[in-house]
């Protein structure tokens, strides 16, 4: 049995390793007669679907196909063979893994995890949601290790790595080298992506930057200090002669939108060598929450109308962390497509929901993410029809209060109730705001295709049990 998973799987890499190596090269008539072939291969309806989306896109000549062969073009050897690797993990051998697991205890697990190593930073941006934890102690390097090969057993091999500023961590190369088979998204204000730093990264292949920006230089040194903007240039100069790939990591504020809805923008990210842009809304979490900083209603759905424009004529990927829950059915929190461990060890929904019932420290994988408390969260998701208010803190805010004080919970550093008291009136008239658009938006989708986003496909129902 197991000789015939180990040929299994090297057969896999095999093919895919060919797969992309065609993609490169090939022209798209035989790029579409591969994705025929792809079919036939994964067990599940669902990825057999996406991969005919894949085809279509294909077909009418989207920009998704540059992108493969940028990804191609701009990543080193190394990075290649963990990108392969990763894919049979993760959509292959992990989907098989994750079922397996549930079979055995009930609980199907997420496909991510996000994991706080540390919460020092050297900067101090203002409104930064992490900027209220406490930055003594952290989890000991024994303790990562160990949560790391509980994940993988699981079935997870995507581990975002956020902080604080995770290069503060002086194990960090050594931890992502233990783990070969995990690829590390790491967060990082990219101040540390020196000649040092970037060629640990090539080497190990398995770590790939999302550099924190607010725009160009005025938005960015503004919020991260003067001569910022110009570290974190330098820094994408040297991951790009690496060929090592990165993201962008984008906070919209009500300050920067129109920057960050530009073509110019994009496009200059593009030449940088940025692979993926993030983009997150500045909420009144963390340090100093104010809610002057967080974008309006319009400027929030602006974005959502910009990203369609994008993502039909960019050569670049995008995620939306709160405009994609058409993609994601919803809210993702509370271990249903990934969950966050702070620094202290304390098991979060989500990396903006500073609340937890329980730690990580001295209890397995499995019972804190099937948990009474993830449970409950799990069992109302989505929190709406409409899937452009997928969030619980901030389209609805009265499950956020609800679960926030749910019994056995509490607040991760001081200061995160106020956000339910003192600001719940704000962040109620938001909800309300933001809901009309979004509902008038939505009225608009359901008269269309309820299966395509966008351009993109929507998440198929029914793949998985999540209890």
């Amino acid at each position: 049995m197991e000789f015939s998973s180990r040929l299994k799987r090297t057969s896999l890499i095999k093919f895919t390793t060919l797969a992309l190596s065609l993609i490169s090269s090939s022209s798209k008539e035989n790029l579409i007669r591969l994705t025929r072939l792809a079919e036939k291969i994964p067990q599940k309806d669902s990825y057999r679907v996406k991969i005919e989306w894949i085809r279509e896109l294909f077909q009418r000549d989207h920009p998704s196909l540059e992108i493969a062969r940028r990804i191609l073009r701009e990543s080193n050897l190394k990075q290649r063979e963990k990108l392969i690797h990763f894919l049979v993990n993760q959509f292959l051998e992990g989907t098989n893994r994750r079922k397996d697991f549930a079979s055995r205890t009930g609980f199907y697990p997420p496909r991510a995890m996000l994991i706080s190593p540390t919460m020092r930073c050297n900067l101090n941006c203002y409104g930064c949601y992490a900027g209220d934890y406490s930055r003594q102690g952290e989890l000991e390097t024994e303790e990562i290790h160990r949560i790391l090969n509980e994940a993988e057993e699981m079935g997870i091999h995507l581990v975002v790595v956020l902080g604080g500023e995770p290069f503060l961590r002086k194990d960090l190369f050594e931890i992502c080298k233990e783990h070969p088979r995990m690829i590390f998204h790491v967060f990082t204000h990219g101040g540390f992506l020196d000649e040092d730093t970037v060629e640990k990264i090539a080497h190990l292949g398995n770590v790939s930057p999302a550099i924190s920006l607010e725009g160009y230089e005025a938005e960015t040194d503004q919020r991260r200090g003067k001569g910022h903007f110009q570290k974190v240039m330098r820094g994408m100069v040297l991951l790009r002669e690496a060929k090592v790939l990165f993201a962008c990591s984008l906070t919209q504020t009500r300050e920067n939108t129109d920057v960050l809805v530009s073509d110019d923008f994009i496009d200059f990210l593009i030449e940088k060598g940025a692979i993926l842009i993030w983009y997150f809304m500045c909420l009144p979490v963390g340090r100093n929450p104010d809610i002057r900083w967080m974008p309006t209603p319009m400027q929030r759905d602006r974005l959502r109308q910009s990203l369609v424009r994008f993502r039909a004529t960019k050569p670049i990927l995008f995620v939306d962390f709160w405009n994609d829950g058409r993609l994601t059915h919803g809210c993702m929190a509370g271990g249903k497509m990934y969950f966050h461990i702070n620094a202290q060890g304390d098991v979060e929904p989500c990396v903006f929901c500073h609340f937890a019932s329980d730690n990580i420290k001295g209890k397995s994988f499995l019972e804190v993410l099937d948990s009474p408390f993830f449970r409950e969260i799990r069992s109302r998701q989505p929190y709406l029809e409409n899937l452009l208010r997928p969030c619980m803190l901030i389209d609805r805010p009265e499950i956020g209060r609800e679960m926030a004080s749910w019994p056995g919970v509490y607040f991760t550093h001081p200061g995160v109730e106020t956000f339910f008291t003192d600001l719940s009136g704000h962040i109620d008239q938001y909800a309300r705001e933001y809901g009309t658009i979004a509902n008038e938006v939505w009225e608009e989708f359901s008269q269309k295709d309820q299966g395509r986003v966008d351009g993109l496909a929507s998440k198929p129902k029914g793949d998985r049990q999540i209890r």
